[in-house]
């Protein structure tokens, strides 16, 4: 029998504190950002990529905004428009890694709220998790104009980005599960 109390709504508060639950969130976040991006680099390296796992992850070669992926792009605008500076070229690759990997911690951080805030947590919460994470990118993304509408996608390419960010959500649920015993 568990002695771990339970909130007159259900919700496990009672042994587990929100900041706990966000930290381990925060945690778990990043190793379903790890996990995604092995997934990345396998195909990468499947399709006859050359690069090594840690330029392949650091985005080693990216000198400028030009050729500079969503997260890069996205993170340029948030840091030009609430620092009111100009992003140099040259700080296109940080600010892609920064941004890639901000957005996985963070989104864990929220998930280690929600989940832990449910009365049995179960680590398959992560397929739908993982889902709504990559489903908002294509709310978010075409609206910036960094990415077409969804439905200019074909059905390959979103299974596979979708598939990654399944990946991302069951790592984080599972992850999540671990470190709150």
């Amino acid at each position: 029998m568990s002695t771990e109390a339970k909130t007159s709504n259900g919700s496990r508060w009672g042994n587990v504190t929100p900041v706990g639950a966000v930290i381990r969130g925060l945690i778990a976040g990043s190793v379903g950002t790890a996990a995604m991006d092995a997934v990345l680099f396998a195909r990468y390296k499947r399709g006859g990529g050359d690069s090594g796992f840690k330029n392949w992850e650091s985005s080693a070669g990216l000198t400028g905004w030009e050729q500079a992926p969503a997260p890069a792009q996205v993170g340029k605008r948030l840091a030009e428009g609430l620092f009111r500076v100009e992003l140099p070229p040259t700080s296109a690759r940080l600010v892609n890694n920064l941004t890639h990997w901000g957005y996985g911690i963070v989104n864990g951080g929220l998930y280690g709220l929600i989940a832990e805030s449910l009365p049995t947590p179960r680590v398959t919460y992560g397929l739908p998790f993982g889902a709504a994470v990559w489903a908002s990118g294509y709310v978010i993304l075409p609206a910036a104009k960094l990415y077409e509408p969804i439905w200019k996608y074909d059905p390959k390419t979103l299974a596979k980005d979708l598939s990654a960010h399944l990946v991302y959500g069951l790592t984080t649920a599972a992850a999540l599960r671990l470190l709150s015993g």
